[in-house]
């Protein structure tokens, strides 16, 4: 009944009954991903979307893109993923301007460009995840400061580090701090409610069933990580640990802080433990604090995230959510 809904394009591609569909006077040609793309193509970028009611733009806005590249063949495949999104890969002989990607409906879906190999997703790789607003909704020191009633004087020490005045570790540590004299209490009640960002665990669902290892690296409190990997069976956990005697905050944290450098050594670190290859280390994040290790990466996935963070990632998840990032590997 789904295919009532679609555009005559996608029902032929979906049910793949010819190699070839004429289309509103231009030709598709389609490909398996599994084949590889097609000889004379030399760029390729993947239309990601939940709503099949956006595939009359999606197609009118590929008439178009043949049109401006003057293609007398539109190479397409379908890739199919576990996760509950669609998505489609155009095979391109150049890669079009910028002037004309910035006419693709971005409101509607997600126009991933593929210049480099991608790791597979059919072997085993590494994924090590950004904790706050990347694997869950939230930022858990705020929500603790909230909950210690100095939320506004934690706000305060943020937006210092925000604008350079602080760098990471002095903001952790001050931040902390505020949170002294504290009933720890506190800490497992928000890790009882914490909120789970949407489409994590189809997106780890997917990658286990492939043999992936999963780790989540923060900045974070132990605590909170440690909930996730038994919530989630990740494989490793990294975060900073608070400090608590007789029951209460001390404010302060112990041992080696969880900086960017950390989560950026960890994608060396953790692969040398589990033997994955070059080329299969992936990683999310949504801050500046995140770009190392995004960089130190095979491919590094910026997840709605703060603009530097979004010019120095492989690929950009702007709109959608985890589910995502299978779409962004290769079968």
């Amino acid at each position: 009944m789904e295919c009532l809904n679609q555009d005559a394009l996608f029902v032929w591609l979906a049910a793949s009954p010819s190699p070839r569909f004429e289309y509103q006077g231009h030709a598709f040609e389609a490909y398996q991903e599994s084949a590889g793309t097609p000889s004379d193509s030399l760029f390729r970028m993947r239309l990601i979307y939940d709503d099949l009611s956006v595939e009359s733009a999606l197609a009118a806005w590929m008439l178009s893109l043949a049109k401006t590249l003057g293609l007398d063949v539109i190479y397409i495949a379908p890739i199919r993923r576990q996760v509950a999104l669609h998505c489609i890969e155009l095979a391109l002989p150049l890669e079009p301007s910028g002037e004309l990607l910035a006419t693709f409906p971005n409101d509607l879906a997600e126009c991933h460009l593929i210049r480099q190999a991608l790791p597979k997703l059919s072997a085993p790789g590494l994924l090590v995840m950004d904790m706050d607003s990347t694997a869950i909704q939230i930022e858990c020191i705020d929500e603790l400061a909230a909950m210690a009633g100095v939320g506004e004087q934690v706000a305060a020490i943020t937006e210092r580090a925000m604008l350079g005045e602080l760098d990471f570790e002095q903001s952790l540590r001050q931040r902390v701090a505020q949170l002294k004299g504290a009933d720890a209490s506190i800490i497992e009640n928000l890790c009882e409610r914490l909120p789970l960002m949407s489409g994590l665990e189809p997106m780890l669902a997917e990658l286990k069933s492939h043999h992936w290892r999963l780790v989540v690296a923060s900045g974070g409190f132990t605590p909170f990580v440690g909930h996730l990997k038994q919530l989630l069976s990740l494989d490793a956990a990294f975060a900073n640990e608070l400090v608590i005697t007789d029951g209460r905050l001390v404010g302060e944290v112990m041992g080696k802080v969880v900086d960017a450098q950390f989560k950026a050594d960890l994608i060396a670190a953790c692969s040398a433990d589990w033997q994955i290859p070059l080329g299969q280390r992936v990683a999310i994040g949504d801050g500046a604090n995140d770009i190392p290790m995004v960089q130190a990466a095979d491919f590094g996935i910026a997840f709605h995230a703060k603009p530097k963070l979004a010019a120095a990632a492989d690929a950009n998840i702007r709109r959608l959510d985890l589910r995502v990032l299978p779409y962004l590997l290769q079968y």
